[in-house]
């Protein structure tokens, strides 16, 4: 879909990248995407802690995520943005790893969070 290695501007200013974007995994409310970033400023030291990281969540679905879904024919019921701190296979579990998710309707071009 993009390129995996580009930096993408988010409100803390850390460091954010794609891994990559999963659509063909079922989700809880049906069609569901998942844009997956490796956000290394989430982990231990790293100085991001879960409220920047929420507010870079909220501003990657609302400035990457949904221009990159407005064409797509069936839209997704759900989006859900994970950060981890590092690259990790989707589903994986790694103890020492930070990861956070988040889901998100999309109305009207803006993203809302959804209980998860």
């Amino acid at each position: 879909m993009t390129d995996a290695a580009a930096l993408i501007p988010v409100p803390s200013g850390q460091a954010v990248t794609l891994l990559d974007t999963i659509w063909n995994e079922p989700g809880p409310s049906g069609l569901t995407f998942r844009f997956r970033f490796l956000a290394p400023g989430i982990g231990s030291g790293g100085g991001i802690d879960h409220d920047m990281a929420f507010a870079d969540m909220l501003a990657l679905c609302e400035a990457y995520v949904v221009p990159r879904i407005v064409d797509v024919l069936p839209q997704p019921e759900q989006v859900i943005i994970s950060f981890s701190d590092r690259p990790l296979p989707f589903g994986a579990a790694d103890p020492e790893a930070t990861q956070y998710f988040e889901a998100f309707s999309v109305q009207d071009g803006h993203c809302i969070l959804e209980a998860f």
